[in-house]
């Protein structure tokens, strides 16, 4: 059993979090978030689900063999074929876990046509032959709220039985409040034999706007292990907010007396480079890391802030890594003062890396008189968008607008190979889109169309977010320019190469399709 004021971190953003449709991130980039989150501190990294894909698999399997400190930690359903692909994945961790699960609640059993007695030899069958494998072996309860409150410590029971250590009580529905949250535990660890020995574990979903309010109270009844991901990306409306109960368990500690191994400086930085990989934007007035998070524009807050800061804000910006250094910046900016405000931003950049953005920050400069932080994160963000690697590039667009009709003039390579297409629509951004399905002919329908500007005035950038679903698979592009017309084709391809790569990936034995692992 844990120390009882200390509270495990449990990050799934690169399971439940890439489960978000559009979401999904290459490898490298898994690669790259597994490595912020072993260096922030985190205590566990559930890096995925080996059974889903080929690619999943070699995902799991890289992060494991190059994690210093964190546990590294693969899903399994409560199979043996999943558990065994699971351990292939995750032995090469110096501290591998086991995760699997199965749903408990009466919805759940009748999905998968066991009674209440076959999901219990179900359920010790699975969990002794994780086991065999693994020291660190934990068991979830999927939609545990709905369960049945004698038939949650009969199937805790059985777990602990057959060797979890570690059981975890998820809301998979984000159905349940602070009070039932709470009293669930503190039931199980009264009536389960050998609650005392494990760690209990809760997983809250956001469909209510309450998952942080539900873990912290599970918290305070005996949970030890938070499970949360960054931006709290996730299933609909997302998980427990990693940033949000580490800060109300750093701010709150005369509610709350516990601690974390996580370094908050590093939060920021990590939660930028999410949403960047993931195409998943912040909102502005999200806790802690939203853009408004430590704004005032209140007359009242405003003379409160600059009299006494602590009138209206409970923490500093640099507890989660926000520089209060302010480097104005412009055209006649050099690269040695954008490398310092990428840096106070929380971005490092090789030296390829800064002469590519700098190229892009002069050009934006002669096109704005103020560049504010958020250009710079948008630059950063679309650094990836439309690059020499891509399968399909945009190399020059015209467009004519009027009240006699609008049309598109694009140039693009497919494959390195040059074309182009000239194409009225029903408005500029409908008449890109046709020129490119003339010259790239795909099925794929838009879900999404979102322009954002990034910061005001009519010389604004405009951040453009595209999604798009075929065959199932959803994928999401997103690009920012001034020019809001290239950024919308910009991230209209992007999105086409993203789902080129997913068309292209198989899994083995099954298809991704079909399986469900919420959890």
């Amino acid at each position: 059993m844990t120390d009882n004021t200390r509270v495990l971190i449990f990050d799934t953003t690169l399971r439940d979090g890439e489960q978000s449709p559009g979401a999904t991130m290459t490898h490298d980039e898994k690669l790259e978030i597994a490595q912020a989150l072993d260096e922030m501190g985190v205590d566990i990294i559930e890096a995925g689900f080996p059974i889903a894909s080929e690619g999943d698999f070699e995902a799991v399997s890289d992060i494991a063999r190059n994690a210093k400190n964190s546990v590294i930690c693969g899903l399994s359903r409560a199979n043996l074929k999943d558990i065994d692909r699971c351990w292939e994945a995750v032995k090469h961790a110096r501290r591998p876990r086991i995760h699997t699960f199965i749903g408990t609640s009466p919805s759940h059993r009748g999905i998968t046509n066991l009674d209440q007695d076959q999901m219990i030899e179900r359920i010790y069958q699975t969990v002794t032959h994780a086991r065999n494998y693994c020291e660190d072996v934990q068991w979830s309860a999927m939609d545990a709220i709905r369960t049945e409150r004698d038939y949650l410590c009969r199937v805790v029971e059985t777990a602990i039985k057959a060797g979890a250590t570690t059981i975890n009580i998820p809301d998979t529905v984000g159905y349940t409040l602070p009070q039932e949250s709470a009293e669930i535990i503190r039931m199980l660890l009264e009536r389960v034999p050998g609650a005392d020995r494990i760690i209990f574990a809760t997983h809250c979903h956001n469909d209510l706007g309450m998952a942080t309010a539900n873990a912290l109270a599970a918290v305070s009844a005996g949970a030890r292990q938070i499970e949360c991901t960054i931006n709290g990306l996730g299933e609909r409306a997302g998980n427990t907010a990693l940033e949000e109960v580490v800060m109300a368990i750093k701010v709150r500690r005369d509610l709350m007396p516990y601690t974390t191994g996580i370094d908050t400086t590093k939060i920021m930085n990590l939660s930028r480079r999410v949403s960047q990989v993931s195409g998943f934007p912040v909102q502005f007035n999200k806790a802690v890391v939203g853009k408004n998070a430590f704004l005032h524009e209140s007359g009242i807050h405003q003379d409160g802030v600059l009299k006494n800061v602590e009138t209206f804000e409970i923490m500093k910006p640099a507890d989660i890594g926000l520089t209060e250094t302010n480097i104005a910046m412009g055209k006649h900016s050099g690269r040695a003062a954008l490398r310092s405000k990428l840096s106070d931003l929380g971005f490092d950049l090789a030296d390829n890396q800064l002469n590519d953005v700098f190229v892009r920050f002069k050009a934006l400069a002669d096109r704005k008189k103020e560049i504010y932080d958020e250009d710079l994160v948008a630059l950063i963000s679309d650094s990836t968008a439309n690059t020499d690697s891509d399968y399909l590039q945009v190399k020059w667009l015209r467009v004519v607008c009027g009240s006699d009709g609008q049309e598109a003039e694009l140039k693009m390579t497919v494959d390195g190979v040059e074309k182009s297409a000239r194409v009225p629509g029903d408005g500029p951004v409908d008449a890109c889109f046709k020129a490119v399905k003339a010259i790239y002919p795909t099925n794929a329908r838009l879900k999404v169309y979102q322009v954002q500007a990034v910061t005001q005035g009519t010389d604004a950038q405009a951040t453009v977010s595209v999604r798009l679903e075929e065959d199932g698979r959803i994928v999401t592009g997103s690009a920012a320019d001034t020019d809001t017309i290239l950024a919308s084709v910009k991230a209209y391809v992007g999105a086409l190469n993203r789902l080129r790569v997913r068309s292209q990936k198989t899994a083995p034995d099954a298809d991704m399709k079909t399986i469900s692992y919420k959890i």
